[in-house]
């Protein structure tokens, strides 16, 4: 099954500005979230991830009110088991689902940081596959009660006798799962329940493992249980697109050329102690990339590690080049790409610019995507 091709933009909710690892140069007031995001509707964005955990503002607050101030973009907002209750997160999204006019979208978020999780009263801190387990009997409750009424469910970590969803979902089967997780006992939980499966982004070899390490994993399900599934795949990366290389590249060297290096070696420890799998992945390439700068493929810069969590890899160069970059992706089987640059709202708008008619027109001239020519 082939899936049309689709982008998502970010909102900052610690805060924004031209560099990383010194206090933001804008507060992220409700009246700066929303001119991000209607930035990124102009600029031809699809839907916008709204990170959770740590210092962020809350997700389903951010996502509600964004859904409020436009007329197309999708809110993506995290469920997060283990802190939430399954009911009440699927009543949660049916409602956000309604009000919205069925825009709303979850990310499921599984792991953090074990001192966050513990912070915030998470059991499984410290048990990484258990919390795995956990969010599979969680996201099967959450489809039971947007399928049925008075459904029953009996698990390890959740009972519910008779439970319901008001209101119903409003897109059909429902709002989509998006799931992130590098290791197997997140990918099987993946190949389980989510809708799309979303990687931080890496070299192409290592995603396509990824991608093939997935495939496995559904055709074990099929052998397991029977059931057959797809998924849709994403990226989640940092993009950096200026009309010269040697703009991009200075541009990437600026946004972390204010952090000291106490708050890059506070970077440093905070990131070796995460049982999280995709984290650890991208500090591996940090550390292995040092010796070229940081550059670990074509137009690929890891750089962005030595201070920021999570998805911190880049795409740098010109639209040209980073839309090719993208179509190597998209030729592996990626077809969701989440991007974020810094300050968020005039990058949303310069790759809005640049780069997304860019990577569109492409695609429409090879055939690649029938939806590409009409966007």
């Amino acid at each position: 099954m082939s899936f049309p091709i689709s982008f998502g933009w970010f909102i900052p909710t610690t805060g924004d500005g031209r560099y990383v690892g010194v206090p933001a140069e804008r507060e992220s007031t409700t009246a700066y979230m929303v001119q991000v995001a209607q930035a990124a509707e102009r600029a031809g964005y699809e839907f916008t991830l709204i990170p959770t955990g740590g210092a962020c503002v809350d997700a389903w607050v951010i996502g509600s009110w964004i859904a409020a101030h436009t007329t197309k973009l999708k809110p993506l907002v995290a469920m997060r088991p283990g802190l939430m209750n399954p009911v009440l997160a699927a009543r949660m999204a049916a409602s956000l689902d309604k009000l919205s006019d069925g825009r709303a979208l979850i990310n499921v978020v599984t792991g953090h940081y074990a001192e966050d999780l513990k912070a915030m009263g998470d059991a499984l801190y410290d048990r990484h596959d258990d919390r795995y387990n956990r969010t599979r009997e969680f996201l099967e409750v959450v489809k039971g009660v947007w399928q049925e009424q008075g459904f029953d469910y009996e698990g390890e970590h959740y009972q519910v006798t008779g439970g319901s969803c008001q209101p119903p979902v409003v897109q059909s089967p429902h709002p989509p799962l998006y799931f992130g997780g590098s290791s197997p006992a997140g990918k099987r939980v993946a190949a389980e329940v989510a809708d799309v499966y979303l990687m931080w982004i890496e070299p192409l070899e290592w995603i396509q493992s990824q991608i093939e390490e997935m495939k496995g994993y559904l055709h074990e399900l099929a052998e397991r249980k029977g059931v057959k599934r797809s998924l849709r795949y994403g990226l989640r990366a940092q993009v950096i697109v200026r009309e010269t290389e040697e703009e991009a590249w200075k541009q990437a060297e600026e946004i972390i050329s204010k952090a000291s290096p106490e708050v890059k070696a506070a970077a440093e420890q905070r990131h070796a102690n995460t049982d999280a799998t995709n984290q650890r992945r991208q500090i591996e390439l940090f550390q292995q990339s040092k010796a070229s700068n940081h550059i670990i493929g074509p137009n690929l810069w890891s750089g962005l590690s030595a201070i920021r969590g999570g998805g911190a890899v880049a795409f740098v160069g010109t639209p040209d080049q980073v839309s090719d970059r993208i179509l190597e992706f998209y030729d592996l089987g990626v077809t969701t790409f989440i991007l974020s640059g810094y300050p968020h709202l005039e990058e949303a708008q310069t790759t809005g610019d640049l780069l997304l008619p860019l990577v569109r027109r492409k695609l429409a001239q090879r055939g690649g995507d029938s939806d590409a020519a009409n966007l």
